[in-house]
């Protein structure tokens, strides 16, 4: 993880954490920020959030648009009618049941249409400071197998065994690190291995052709 802190700096951070930068750790940006980044590019989530807060910023201001609008918003984010319908519902949740503020606890979260744990841990993690979640997406899933910490089948799985093998000095940034080295150097197919910081501690389970960097990149060192 050491490693990591040093080899990420310079590269991209991933949408939603840049957007908790910009918005000073605000719990309603971050949460709808991570409903929309869900299966879809850090781009396209960047963008979306940008069109659909310069419009409303607040649940009581995005309560007050129709799904119609808040699908234009967001348009071209992957399922962008489904979470459209659960922003307004998650909205009128907030406004109703918790007086307009986003809840502070992962049982409260998940009660809120669209949330699951992925964007609960974040939610909890970049906006209310926990250092008690750990966040698992598909990034971090991935890497957490090829580096052979733990042998799961789901996200969900993972974030359990995390808890178990991770020092808890690093929990609240488990996401932030594997997920900017699985967008950048450990991606799905063809990582690359070569450019990799930690290439001398990891198995590279399940990695069979890996890629090379691109010449003039931050990471082909040339």
């Amino acid at each position: 993880m050491r490693r990591l802190a040093k080899a990420i700096d310079g590269l991209d951070e991933p949408a939603v954490e840049k957007i908790a930068d910009e918005q000073q750790e605000d719990p309603f940006q971050v949460l709808i920020a991570t409903l929309l980044s869900a299966q879809t590019r850090d781009a396209v989530t960047a963008s979306a959030s940008r069109r659909l807060f310069a419009v409303a910023r607040t649940p009581r201001a995005m309560a007050k648009l129709s799904v119609a609008e808040i699908q234009s918003l967001i348009y071209p984010v992957s399922f962008y009618r489904n979470k459209a319908a659960h922003i307004v519902e998650t909205c009128h949740q907030i406004m109703n049941r918790f007086g307009g503020v986003v809840p502070r606890t992962m049982d409260d979260l998940l009660t809120l249409a669209g949330v699951g744990r992925k964007t609960a841990n974040l939610v909890l993690i970049l906006a209310h400071r926990s250092r008690d979640n750990i966040c698992v997406d598909t990034h971090v899933h991935r890497i957490s197998q090829r580096l052979g910490w733990v042998k799961t089948r789901s996200p969900e799985e993972t974030e359990q065994a995390l808890y178990a093998v991770v020092r808890r000095r690093w929990w609240p940034v488990v996401n932030l690190y594997l997920v900017t080295w699985g967008q950048n150097v450990c991606r799905p197919v063809y990582p690359l291995c070569q450019s990799c910081a930690i290439a001398d501690l990891c198995p590279r389970i399940g990695v069979g052709r890996v890629g090379k960097a691109v010449k003039g990149s931050p990471l082909s060192g040339k």
